[in-house]
């Protein structure tokens, strides 16, 4: 981060010393004072700390929380912020987080003490949503500024923030407009006060004047360090998904522990086999169970060549790798059926390198319990004596390995320790299925799989089944049973509007996890008006949340009118013109997927448990882990690790894993990261009282809990 560096009453060896950063002798002072690697979260309830908390949540950063209305809380005092370990001065915090600039009443003994520890320990401070004031920096917004909505508004990046901490960005910083009736973003937008150090990294026009508002800047006063934040957020809304990083990367200085990378992966079910169509006159799929048995006559939907080819020349342009889930009997049945013709498989087959391939089962049976698909909804068949009658373990382990041969021999460039059942089928289904099917592990065993593609949406967190690993994957709203964009609207309004509008009132059924549409959508543009915004928003959320469980649609979403395509690339389009060629999109395949989603949960226990300490003095960072316990950091570019460089290039820091045998990890920060913060002329500072607003967020359109994706 570029600085200019200003007289203060501060010698430059008493900065050096406070912020513990090297230079020249300094670097092995024994009086050097030790930073934890730990964050203090101070909360009133309010959404945006909330939203910073989820944040260091997300990353694995630790942090401690102070709840101001929870009686009984600690007192923040200079115990309670610092001490000696060793015989060397503590600093227990890295970082402050405030719900505003001052939340303690006038006169705050919290406040003072709070202000002396940033000051001598250099400990940077956020106030997650503040009013413009003189007291954190800028004038209030009565002169010539601006206090409302932000709704639909593009703020930006200031050519500071880009040479700061939130270079990761091109430049736009949109503001979400989800709802014409919802107030969804409430800002202040202020100019500097007279005299005030300081420096907007985030800006708006002011509504009616030729400036420029602050939204996100740094003030410095006092010797402190202040990241004002003007505009009231969760950690759901897109402008905060944008900043989050570069919020943790200053208030850190870019040494924490906890990594934040922006993840998709897409995952095509059903390859080489058919998928049912939707019937728009019966409201069912002829064919699958959502039909009555005989009802309708099924007309399925399969690749051709031709899409195969539009597959492979969008992933070039794209950058982009799909990972390809089969089923080998669908190409042994068309071969079957047209005297050894299988166009689609060769060219598949063909192209093969280009695509990652998943065992999705040989026919795409369902491996849960019998089923009674004489009734709708079907239920599980039982014994005489009214226990589950399951498939069978013989019957899992060949449709596993079947398939697994197949596709050996057709040269797919299989990981065998991945799988994805048809359905998610074997594990445990609501409400007719709770339970997995307890064959389902020993047949896993047998056929050495690692790694177990689950339904996010019913089964969200990673779990253990036998030898195996659950990798939760998003169900998109792009049906499998779709072809064309006509019958996917169809579809839609028949689950999504009430029955008095003609629909199936799956949505008044189940209001709490779903909104009815005002009225059905238009077949011929309620696809590409409606359900690809909605779908893609949604989709980039997940991106944008350090999330890396990745998305699945169906082979019948790339045939016939290739709807998918809309909405990745409404995802990817939009994701590129937010991020800077230094952050690009995460693109990893299953087995690494399960594996990022494992370390973070033995680390989040650990860190949890207390069993983590990390700390900084100087220009080296030690970090203390069980174990077994990967380590997970964010290091300035150039850290090595022993002789070693550490993690991998991201966002222009270095991130990643470092496995831990239960030995200090000990890295050591190159020079470069001995960034001294301009100091400031002293000012005099009233605290005040004042309370921030909160937000208000919209109500979203999601997905009801009736209604599951086929996979």
């Amino acid at each position: 981060m570029k600085r200019t560096i200003r007289t203060t009453a501060l010698t430059v060896g008493a900065l050096i010393a406070s912020l513990a950063l090297p230079a020249g002798a300094a670097r092995a002072d024994a009086t050097a004072p030790r930073i934890d690697l730990r964050v203090l979260v101070v909360s009133d309830g309010g959404p945006s700390t909330d939203a910073i908390a989820a944040e260091l949540d997300a990353s694995g950063t630790p942090y401690t929380k102070v709840d101001l209305q929870q009686s009984g809380r600690p007192v923040i005092d200079a115990g309670f912020l610092a001490d000696t370990v060793d015989g060397r001065p503590r600093a227990k915090f890295q970082a402050v987080v405030l719900p505003n600039d001052n939340p303690f009443p006038a006169g705050s003994a919290e406040m003072a003490a709070l202000s002396a520890y940033e000051q001598s320990y250099a400990i940077p401070q956020v106030d997650a949503y503040t009013y413009a004031r003189p007291e954190a920096g800028l004038q209030y917004p009565v002169y010539g500024g601006y206090s409302g909505s932000l709704d639909g508004v593009q703020a930006q990046v200031t050519t500071a923030g880009k040479a700061g901490p939130f270079g990761y960005l091109d430049q736009a910083v949109p503001f979400e407009d989800n709802s014409p009736t919802v107030g969804e973003s409430y800002a202040y937008l202020s100019t500097p006060a007279a005299g005030a150090d300081f420096t907007p990294y985030v800006d708006a026009p002011i509504p009616g004047q030729s400036t420029r508002g602050s939204l996100v800047g740094e003030y410095r006063h006092d010797g402190r360090r202040e990241l004002v934040v003007t505009f009231v957020y969760n950690q759901y809304q897109q402008q905060f998904r944008l900043l989050a990083r570069g919020i943790v990367e200053w208030m850190t200085g870019g040494v924490h522990l906890g990594a934040s990378r922006n993840y998709f992966a897409v995952h095509v079910d059903d390859v080489f086999a058919a998928d049912d169509r939707w019937d728009t006159q019966l409201n069912c799929t002829p064919g699958d169970v959502d039909c009555s048995p005989g009802q309708g006559v099924p007309n399925p939907i399969r690749m051709t060549p031709a899409d195969v080819d539009h597959a492979t020349a969008w992933e070039s342009s794209r950058n982009f790798t799909l990972d390809l889930a089969y089923n080998g009997a669908g190409s042994v049945d068309q071969r079957e059926d047209n005297n050894g013709v299988d166009l689609l498989a060769d060219k598949l087959i063909a192209d093969r390198n280009r695509f990652r391939w998943i065992n999705h089962t040989y026919t795409h049976a369902f491996l849960g319990c019998e089923q009674d698909t004489t009734v709708v909804p079907w239920k599980c068949s039982t014994n005489a004596d009214g226990s589950t009658k399951w498939v069978g373990r013989n019957t899992i382990s060949d449709e596993i390995a079947n398939n697994r041969v197949w596709g050996q021999t057709a040269g797919l460039p299989l990981d065998t320790s991945e799988l994805v059942t048809g359905e998610h089928s074997g594990l445990g289904v609501t409400p007719q299925q709770p339970q997995d099917n307890p064959n389902l592990a020993p047949a896993l065993a047998d056929n050495g799989v690692s790694w177990l593609g689950s339904d996010n949406s019913r089964d969200p967190q990673q779990r253990q089944v036998g030898p195996a690993v659950t990798v939760p994957r998003y169900p998109m709203n792009v049906f499998y049973n779709a072809g064309r964009a006509a019958e996917q609207v169809d579809e839609y309004n028949w689950i999504y509007t009430s029955r008095a509008q003609g629909g199936s009132g799956i949505c008044e059924d189940h209001p709490d996890t779903s909104t009815c549409l005002p009225s059905p959508l238009d077949t011929s543009t309620g696809y590409t008006d409606y359900i690809v915004p909605l779908e893609t928003r949604i989709d980039l959320g997940h991106v944008l949340s350090n999330d890396p469980k990745p998305h699945f649609i169906h082979q019948s979403n790339l045939a016939e009118d290739r709807i998918a395509y809309p909405v990745l690339d409404g995802v990817l389009n939009a994701y590129s013109g937010l991020f800077a060629d230094n952050t690009p999109v995460v693109n990893l395949r299953m087995k690494d997927i399960g594996t990022e989603l494992r370390r973070r949960a033995a680390w989040k226990t650990a860190v949890g448990a207390g069993q983590v300490t990390a700390y900084r003095i100087g220009n080296t960072v030690t970090v203390q882990a069980p174990a077994g316990v990967a380590v997970t950091a964010t290091m300035p570019a150039g850290t090595t690790n022993g002789t070693g460089g550490f993690g991998s290039a991201y966002a222009g820091e270095v991130s990643g894993w470092s496995a831990s045998a239960g030995a200090p990890l000990t890295l050591t920060l190159p020079s470069a990261a001995a960034r001294m913060p301009a100091a400031v002329h002293r000012t005099v500072r009233a605290p005040a009282t004042r309370t921030a607003p909160h937000t208000r967020v919209p109500s979203g359109v999601t997905r009801p809990t009736a209604y599951t994706p086929h996979s």
